[in-house]
């Protein structure tokens, strides 16, 4: 697995995630490798991972299979730190490897605010009454500038109008932030918050606004039901049982996983052209030209990861 750090719209660095007591590389550890070489993420650590339950030789034996593995990609001079996270072993040294490759860079907090919602929660118990229920809580990582408590905050895309097929933002006010389990009056980009908001909690409950983009009121970005991309196919895809295969070109009328941060959605190819593709989305995303995306093609049971883009209109 993969596990980005850092709050930019394009992560700060990842720690591609390796199991010492299995065969190097799984399918998903490809296709994760593949992701962060779409996103264009240079500072990787590779973690080996459960070195607990196997033997010297073997830990030995994956280590050369990791930089086989890894050999002519974006990860290729990687370090690659052997960890038991079960037992405590060696994640001091991975904290320390992660301040020397991965560096938190300067961040400018007169930016747009922007956070990507992963979780939302209603925290209230069945049968508080009225004058106690809380407002809806929101998590998720603030990509740019900076939220403080008391702004007005837009969420979008926000709720379907009754009837019809448009959407609009949700409005509210953050009534408290939360960061690094600390009570804050502001917080940055760089790293995940908690944000309690005067939302009704039946908007944010069971994660109904996860995949959302919460900006301060008046800069949220587009709500785009219908986008023009600018493509890039991957030559292969990964197969279940870890075979490659060729990716065919875009077919007209054909239905792809779009996935854009936090935000997933079906569109259908409309029109294809050389490098444009027009995708009519099943469930609308927020975001900005230049927004990158991944493209993932249902093969049999499973969506496979076959390309990125970016939005150009």
């Amino acid at each position: 697995m993969a596990i980005m750090i850092g709050g930019a719209s394009i992560m700060d660095g990842a720690l591609l995630m390796v199991a010492a007591n299995e065969t190097c590389p799984q399918p998903q550890t490809r296709e994760h490798l593949m992701a962060l070489e779409i996103a264009g993420i240079n500072n990787i650590i590779v973690v080996q991972n459960k070195i607990d339950l196997i033997s010297k030789e073997k830990s030995i034996e994956n280590h050369k299979e990791i930089k086989d593995f890894l050999k002519g990609t974006i990860a290729e001079n990687a370090p690659i730190i052997p960890i038991s996270a079960h037992h405590d072993v060696n994640l001091d040294v991975l904290i320390s490897t992660i301040e020397k490759v991965i560096p938190t860079p300067e961040r400018n907090d007169k930016e747009d605010a922007l956070l990507y919602v992963a979780r939302s929660f209603d925290v209230n118990r069945p049968g508080t009454r009225p004058n106690d229920l809380q407002g809806g809580i929101i998590g998720g990582s603030i990509v740019s500038g900076q939220f403080k408590v008391g702004d007005e905050i837009e969420i979008g895309p926000g709720r379907r109008v009754s009837g019809k097929d448009n959407w609009i933002p949700i409005e509210s006010t953050i009534s408290s932030i939360k960061g690094g389990g600390l009570n804050l009056d502001s917080m940055n980009a760089g790293g995940l918050c908690g944000m309690a908001t005067k939302l009704d909690p039946n908007f944010s409950k069971s994660d109904n606004l996860s995949g959302q983009v919460v900006a301060i009121k008046g800069n949220l970005p587009p709500i785009r039901s219908k986008v023009e991309l600018d493509v890039s196919l991957l030559k292969e895809m990964v197969g279940a049982g870890g075979d490659s295969t060729d990716v065919y070109p875009l077919r007209h009328g054909e239905t792809l996983m779009v996935t854009v941060a936090t935000a997933k959605s079906v569109g259908t190819v409309s029109n294809n052209q050389k490098n444009k593709v027009f995708l009519n989305l099943k469930l609308p995303i927020c975001a900005n030209v230049g927004s990158r995306l991944s493209l993932s093609r249902r093969v049999g049971t499973r969506w496979r990861l076959i390309g990125h883009a970016s939005i150009v209109d």
